[in-house]
């Protein structure tokens, strides 16, 4: 496995978190490198993991606001004619 350089994680969307986590899932589960290259994988995936997690948790967070500050205006759904 090459020595790979890293995107900072902070900056990354959801989508491109989730696109890289699921290739190092890929390349743990082909069992390919050094012990040192699967620990600095997994210890890539963990952050990653964390930082969708955290994205997933605002983004619900703003749904829940959007949606609370929006239910005296928007009819519930089966009441619009």
């Amino acid at each position: 496995m090459p020595e790979q350089t890293f995107q900072d994680i902070s900056e990354m969307t959801y989508e491109q978190a989730l696109a890289e986590l699921e290739s190092v899932v890929q390349a743990l589960e082909r069992g390919e490198g050094t012990l040192e290259e699967t620990l600095t994988l997994y210890a890539r995936g963990q952050a990653l993991l964390q930082h969708c997690r955290r994205l997933l948790t605002e983004a619900e967070l703003k749904v829940e606001r959007l949606t609370a500050a929006g239910t005296a205006e928007f009819p519930a759904a089966g009441e619009v004619e």
